[in-house]
């Protein structure tokens, strides 16, 4: 089974990105501690046997050319995600990679816990089933695997919320998908996340290691 990866993440643009984390880190530190996570998301992805890695950006093209400047992954072949709402930028453009593969993911940039055997098992489930989801701890998803990808698929979900991932798996089941599920996983958008963060970092110390740098720094 052909499988593409696609990240979708934003340029790390100070101000733009984890907002939320911006009274515990700064505007730039947040900005920062969002760049890490990833290089760190490509680090661990990018060693995947038989998976092609596609990011998928919004923002200052500019601003992640340089979060990614001399960095192994920055020749991770990218594409714009486009506009509109999360679903409409995440059908788009796992409609655009599943026209070279018979499968694909999305994943997120800021799920620190998300390793190559999380997604080694995702993509076992994904051999036997429609779709796979990651739930994430607030209520969205870190994960979500296709093998086909219906206009208006992911149309009108709330987004943001923490019904989000509930209400897509809704959806999928109601359009005949067989849909397995993955451990959840905490995502870092909120100050109180950086307590599990560190908690991980500890735990892993062979892992993270661009985010294990900025969180020293800050």
């Amino acid at each position: 089974m052909k499988v593409t990866l696609v990240v979708f993440a934003k340029a790390p643009e100070p101000g733009r990105v984890k907002t939320r984390l911006i009274p515990a880190l700064g505007a730039q530190g947040a900005a920062d501690l969002a760049g890490a996570l990833l290089r760190d998301t490509l680090n661990e992805l990018q060693g995947l046997p038989d998976v092609d890695l596609l990011l998928a950006t919004c923002g200052d093209r500019a601003v992640l050319g340089q979060s990614l400047e001399n960095d192994p992954r920055a020749g991770i072949p990218r594409m714009d995600q486009g506009g509109g709402d999360l679903g409409q930028r995440l059908e788009r453009c796992l409609s655009a990679a599943l026209e070279h593969a018979d499968a694909v993911f999305a994943v997120g940039a800021d799920a620190p816990g998300l390793s190559q055997a999380r997604v080694t098992l995702a993509l076992e489930f994904l051999a036997r089933h429609d779709a796979v989801l990651g739930p994430a701890e607030d209520g969205g998803f870190y994960l979500l695997g296709l093998r086909r990808v219906p206009p208006g698929v992911l149309a009108d979900l709330p987004w943001g919320t923490r019904d989000t991932c509930r209400a897509t798996r809704a959806r999928l089941e109601g359009l005949a998908f067989e849909v397995q599920s993955l451990p959840a996983l905490f995502d870092v958008d909120r100050p109180e996340d950086l307590v599990q963060l560190e908690a991980l970092l500890e735990a892993e110390p062979e892992r993270l290691s661009c985010t294990r740098a900025v969180l020293c720094r800050s």
